[in-house]
This record gives structure tokens, sequence and C-alpha cells, in this order.
């Protein structure tokens, strides 16, 4: 169950990497709502812990439970349906014991955990379409469940890692090319019919939010955090305005921003870090990225690779 090795051969890089990454931003967030601090040093305290403990164990000790995982998952994501709490139209959030989390944010955890277990058991038979029809139902499952929330962007990104995963898995590539073949004209057509005025494909929020990002200028209303982004980004310059700076130029201080906690907390990072702070959280993303690849480089066997390249594919998401 417990891991036997050197101590020299603990990766000290990635625990460096990602404690400088979540220190950096617990002095952001403070400055966005200062009031949220404590809660995120909290979970530096107990993520550091869990990290610990969790590279001492054998991943295949771990994988051994990966079903119960995933059913549990399951009854999470159906407890944000039925009991969760709705926040500004929208039912992500759920409390257990005063706890208060997404769920749908671990899912990507046990879906890379889930996977990396499954494709190893059935690595020769990936390429078969039941394997292959049995793994999309089983992922699916999760991402509609996660989109019903709704919450798209979580689902395109869940989305992602397992399409990453499957294909470091050993996807064939007629397969690859033949959906690509088959998916570039499909995106093209639909985007083509989601961009009419009188389209039924995507709820009002959605259609709004996808033309705001093409044509922010004409949706305004509903690019406001993201003009207002760019505006602040822009106007942190080099250095930047300072962490919770006073100043009355700043798009933060103007409440321009509503909840910068949280989404577009890189905004308060460009503001007030200026370049040399975005370019330095984008930096640290990077290397923690590479440092997972080269560790699945190293693994022993196929759940490690996937394991760390699910891990990678979900920082790129966030990069």
């Amino acid at each position: 169950m417990l891991k036997r090795y050197k101590l020299r051969n603990y990766n000290f890089r990635l625990v460096f990497y990602v404690t400088a990454l979540t220190v950096l931003g617990i002095f952001v967030i403070g400055s966005a709502k200062h009031s949220v601090q404590d809660k995120q040093i909290l979970g530096l305290c107990l993520g550091l812990v869990v990290m610990v403990i969790l590279s001492v164990l054998d991943y295949s000790f771990i994988l051994r439970f990966c079903w119960l995982f995933y059913f549990g998952n399951i009854g999470l994501l159906l407890m944000v349906r039925f009991m969760g709490e709705n926040t500004k139209g929208s039912t992500r959030w759920v409390s257990i014991a005063g706890i208060r989390f997404q769920p749908s944010e671990l899912s990507k955890i046990i879906l890379i955990l889930f996977f990396a277990y499954f494709f190893m058991k059935y690595q020769e038979q990936l390429n078969t379409l039941k394997i292959l029809a049995l793994s999309f139902l089983i992922a699916g499952v999760t991402l509609v469940l996660i989109k019903i929330q709704p919450d798209l962007s979580t689902t395109i990104v869940t989305a992602v890692i397992f399409v990453t995963l499957l294909f470091i898995a050993g996807l064939s590539y007629k397969i690859v090319f033949g959906v690509l073949a088959v998916s570039i004209p499909a995106v093209i057509i639909f985007i083509s019919l989601i961009l009419q005025p009188d389209q039924k494909i995507l709820d009002a929020y959605q259609y709004k939010r996808i033309m705001a990002w093409l044509q922010p200028e004409k949706y305004a209303d509903a690019a406001y955090q993201q003009l207002n982004s760019k505006m602040a980004i822009g106007s942190g310059q080099l250095l930047g305005k300072g962490l919770n700076n006073s100043e009355i130029t700043s798009v933060k201080n103007g409440n321009f921003l509503s909840e910068p906690q949280t989404d577009f907390i890189f905004a308060i990072v460009g503001e007030e870090l200026g370049f040399v702070g975005a370019v330095a959280v984008l930096v640290l993303l990077l290397l923690i990225v590479l440092e997972c690849i080269l560790m699945a480089r190293k693994a022993k066997d196929l759940a490690g690779r996937l394991i760390c390249c699910g891990m990678a594919s979900d920082r790129k998401s966030v990069v």
C-alpha cells in the first residue's frame, strides 16, 4: 500500500511550484476579497496534508476503489441536482457537515482516477466498439449531470480531460482521424447554426456568452466582465498597481468586476501585479504541466501515465 522510495526521489520541484502558485493566489484573492483569504489559507494547509498522505500511498492501491469513487461522485452530483444551493441561476454547490464545495470540481479528479484504472484494465480492447461505447457512457453520465447544473465551462474542461486520457491510453490514429474528419465539418455547421438569431440549440444565456466572446463590443451587456477584465489587465502595465492598493482608478476598487475572487481572478493579477505577475502565474502553471508530463514518462504503467497526463490536462485547461 505504501510506496518505497528514497527521499531524494521525492518530487520537491512539483511541491514547490504548486505551493508557490497557491501562496501567490492567496495574496491575490485576499486583495480581491479579504473575507475569503482565511478560507484559502486553510485550504492550502489541508491540501498540503492530503498531498503528503496521498504521495506516500501507491496509486495502484487507490485505484482499487475507483468504482466506489465513481458512484460516490455520481451521488454528490445528484445531491447538487436535488439539494444544491442556487446561486445566480446555477445550482453547483452543496454543503455536507458544514463544508460547502462544488462536486463538479471533484468530478475531474475522480474521472482521471477512474479511467486510469479502466483504460489500463482494457488496454488491449481499447479500440473495440464495446469498450469505446462503455467509456463514453460512463463519462457521459458525469458530463450530463454537470451540464444541467448548468455549468457549461466545467463540462467542456471535463470532456477535454476525458478525450486526453482516451488519446494517451492508445486510441487508434485511424479513429482519431476519422473523428476529426467528421467533427471539424460538424463544428463548422454547429457554429453557423448557433449564430442564427432564431437558433434553438443553446439556451439564451449560453448563446449570449458565446456571442459576447465572439463580438464583445456588440454584446457589451453580456461581455461586461470580459471587457472590464481586459481593461484591468491592461491598466496594470509592467509592474501593476500593487496588491491591496487604494487607487481610485483601479477597476477592482471601482467595483467594475463582480465576484473578482472567482472566475476573473486573473484580471486582479494583471491589474495589481502587472505583466510580470501575470507571466509568473502562467510560467508556474506551465512548469506544473511539464512536471506532470515528465513524471508520466517515468511511470511504471499506463495507469500512472494517465493520472499524470490527466492532471496536466486539467492544469492546461486552467491556462
